[in-house]
């Protein structure tokens, strides 16, 4: 335990301070595929009755036409926030007929590349560009790897809590600056630490065996129809999806925000041979928005991002460049295909509990062989973090993952009970425990029971993936909304549209003109 996390923990726990902690934010942000009933991707467009994928603040689309995002306000209890996402799934499977929502992060059965639909935003300048970038991801990592779906997890301390450390630790920077090192610093942490996470929550032990397309792999047969890796916790996380492109060498170490925001700026502005064969542009269609190492900040892909709210047309690398870091987005999380939202309070308690010790633990720079180390412990869990007596690095030593594991909870341990102090109960406790029950036993983790549900049934991995949507369908169904948040959504729904066509009928812009002035934007930061 390191001195300056019990000097933290013990000013947090004051009687004084303590309600602080009961004001850090939690949004959730989770995407999920439509299906048809028989488990194939459904080819239907985006329906008008969820609203507008482009102005819908809860309800939109990430890349493929067919692929759901649903997005939660931030709430100070997490209980709040999924009580908020489950009223969105229950509106939106209202709507869907007889489609269903994919259970899995993994995808379904995919059609060939080409049918794969791209989510259209409609012709307004921005809509387009949403849709070009989309055409962009599929011109370089394929259509098949955008189909993949995961549960982003946001969270933020409380503002009045940096001042209170940055006063204890007589630190000299001014208080933005300070918040924006410190969550900087539990970033570090995270990615030094986030193994734990994928071997605690990984879900993604199995896939389609369509999913590869041909590709040569490591992967074992489960049956015709499935792939799988014996002790795998998340293929989801895997380097599957990411081989041989131009982001392989774009890993920032989160030493400062500026040399985060430097390395971004330098992708989004760093031409890219393989894509510049192909140009922007083919037949006169846009096919991609620049031939850039990456085309936006967005497309930078990593467990766990810094974020600010944007003002409207302000870019992420602008937004944290002017007023700093607001809050973190975990991006690692598998969907579990046996909770109808993916995700539970068992869960998100466990993560607010890691997080807060994340950023309350020591959190030195990360030298390039510990900033490797750390991506090379990730890849080994979400491979094979369920294989016995699992080594990984920590200082340049080998060590047990199952002993580095019950250190790190060890330590968890003190921040669950600050926060079960600060909300007078023991939720937190009891969600650790059930992480170290899963340390002691693997069969006890999603990824296992997943594997050991596939041989008890004899399933593949799309009719297990099937019979669980339509298991999630009912629980849905079966308490409609309140005529009070049916007659909200509903609203929703038609304001977002009316958004939409507010900005269709908004004086004509060249298109080229307007990609021109968002690529300056970025260009305009670089030179200054």
């Amino acid at each position: 335990m390191s001195d300056l996390l019990s000097r933290r923990l013990a000013l947090l726990g004051e009687r004084a301070n303590l309600p602080l902690l009961t004001r850090c934010l939690h949004g959730i942000e989770r995407e999920c595929l439509r299906v048809e009933g028989n488990g194939q991707l459904a080819l239907t467009p985006h329906s008008p009755a969820l609203g507008s994928a482009l102005t819908h603040a809860q309800i939109t689309t990430d890349y493929s036409e067919s692929l759901l995002e649903f997005i939660t306000p931030a709430e100070p209890d997490p209980a709040a926030t999924l009580a908020d996402l489950e009223k969105v799934h229950r509106f939106t499977v209202d709507k869907l007929g007889d489609e269903l929502l994919w259970s899995a992060s993994m995808p379904c059965r995919l059609p060939g590349e080409e049918v794969i639909p791209i989510a259209r935003y409609g012709s307004s300048p921005i809509g387009r560009l949403k849709y070009v970038y989309r055409k962009g991801l599929a011109v370089r990592y394929g259509k098949t790897m955008q189909c993949i779906a995961g549960i982003h997890y946001n969270y933020s301390l409380p503002e009045a809590l940096w001042p209170l450390l940055k006063q204890a630790e007589g630190d000299p920077q001014s208080e933005r600056d300070y918040q924006s090192a410190r969550y900087i610093a539990m970033i570090r942490n995270f990615r030094r630490y986030s193994w734990l996470l994928m071997y605690l929550f990984g879900a993604a032990p199995a896939l389609d065996r369509s999913f590869l397309r041909g590709r040569p792999h490591d992967l074992d047969s489960l049956d015709a129809d499935t792939l799988y890796l014996p002790y795998a916790t998340s293929l989801r996380m895997s380097d599957l999806g990411y081989q041989n492109n131009a982001q392989s060498g774009l890993t920032p170490c989160y030493n400062s925000l500026d040399s985060y925001l430097s390395s971004l700026r330098q992708a989004v502005s760093t031409p890219y041979p393989p894509y510049a064969e192909i140009g922007t542009k083919q037949n006169g269609e846009w096919v991609q928005l620049n031939t850039n190492v990456i085309q936006i900040e967005n497309e930078y892909y990593s467990s766990i991002r810094p974020k600010r709210i944007t003002y409207t047309g302000e870019r992420p690398i602008q937004a944290l460049m002017a007023r700093g870091v607001q809050y973190v987005e975990v991006r690692c999380l598998d969907i579990n295909p046996f909770l109808p939202l993916g995700i539970d309070l068992q869960e998100a308690r466990f993560l607010d509990a890691f997080l807060l010790f994340c950023a309350l633990q020591d959190s030195p720079p990360m030298a390039g062989e510990e900033c490797r180390g750390a991506t090379d412990n990730f890849q080994r869990v979400v491979k094979e973090g369920r294989r016995p007596g699992l080594q990984l690095q920590r200082h340049g030593h080998a060590v047990d993952l199952t002993e580095w594991a019950l250190e790190l909870l060890d330590r968890i341990n003190r921040t669950a009970e600050l926060l079960d102090a600060a909300h007078d109960g023991q939720e937190h406790a009891v969600a650790l425990a059930a992480q170290r029950a899963k340390v002691a036993d693997p069969e006890l983790t999603p990824s296992a029971q997943v594997l050991a549900e596939l041989r008890q049934r004899g399933e593949s991995f799309s009719q297990f993936s099937v019979r669980q949507s339509r298991r999630h369908a009912e629980h849905f169904r079966s308490q409609p909304l309140s005529a009070e948040d049916q007659a909200r959504f509903e609203a929703l729904a038609r304001e977002s549209l009316a958004e939409q066509a507010r900005l269709e009928a908004e004086p004509e812009v060249d298109f080229d003109t307007f990609v021109a002035a968002y690529q300056a934007s970025i260009l305009g930061l670089i030179s200054n």
